[in-house]
């Protein structure tokens, strides 16, 4: 009984050892530091990059992605895309509903057809593809992490979430295969190495008024970064209450320090025999 007791565990133990050595195996992909404008402490958004990815998300990711976290009419913000109220609300008025079922407050009550969009309205929400929303997207996502993943890189980088899309949309080999029904596409960042989502941008796909590079890195870059500013709209005023913050403080223990040493002068400065 002993010996039997004794074999077990020691199988257990087996193959514990073997799974943990497999596991040791799964290496994370890497994830490029993309220079973005508005990263560091005095970073702030390029407006102009922000338009293009706001385009790109209009013509190519609304398909089959929603984001309904975002009032329309913060694309006028100072410190965002930062668009004219004249075409914030024609933007709204054009703007599709292409998921009816999961956005009923859009639909008419007298005709039944998806009504015209204005500024104060949330981009629509899209679930008919199963697609996540996109609205905190480059803020779910951290890529940046220490040893141990204990932030260190992240404190010095942030948080990373704007590189991981970019990654993953640069990601595509190209080969596909079928599971249970579904095709699915090689992805070298996304977990598993493989994702449903076919390859959403492709050189040329879109024409910029301002004659930008379309081909698929800087299109990524452009729509992680409009991404990231529809997760985080406030960066500029947080970035800069943390300035202030921060130069209150130098200011406040600068006069500690010679408030101190003023009252502590005189007996500082007497000197025993």
């Amino acid at each position: 009984m002993i010996r039997k007791l004794t074999l077990s565990a020691l199988a257990a133990l087996a193959i514990g050892v073997g799974g943990s050595a497999v596991q040791a195996q799964v290496v994370e992909p890497e994830i490029a530091d993309v220079p973005f404008s508005f990263d560091g402490p005095f970073g702030t958004f390029d407006e102009h990059q922000l338009q293009r990815g706001l385009q790109i998300y209009t013509e190519v990711c609304s398909t089959c992605h929603g984001m309904d976290l975002v009032a329309i009419r913060t694309l006028g913000d100072e410190g965002g895309p930062h668009l004219p109220a004249d075409q914030v609300k024609a933007y709204a008025d054009a703007f599709p509903v292409n998921d009816t079922a999961s956005n009923p407050q859009f639909i008419d009550a007298a005709s039944g057809n998806p009504r015209k969009l204005i500024p104060s309205d949330h981009f629509p929400a899209n679930n008919s593809m199963g697609a996540p929303d996109l609205s905190v997207m480059a803020k779910a996502r951290a890529a940046f992490h220490g040893p141990y993943k204990l932030g260190i890189n992240q404190f010095i980088h942030g948080i990373g979430g704007p590189q991981y899309i970019v990654a993953i949309l640069n990601g595509f080999t190209g080969k596909t295969k079928d599971v249970a029904g579904n095709t699915v596409y090689e992805n070298t960042v996304f977990p598993g190495g493989w994702i449903r989502m076919p390859p959403p941008l492709s050189d040329g796909q879109v024409t910029f008024a301002d004659g930008s590079p379309n081909d698929v890195k800087h299109m990524s870059e452009d729509v992680a970064a409009f991404l990231m500013w529809a997760a985080e709209p406030h960066m500029m005023a947080r970035k800069h209450a943390g300035f202030d913050g921060v130069f209150f403080l130098i200011v406040l223990s600068s006069l500690l320090y010679l408030t101190n040493k003023r009252i502590w002068a005189s007996v500082k400065g007497k000197k025993t025999a």
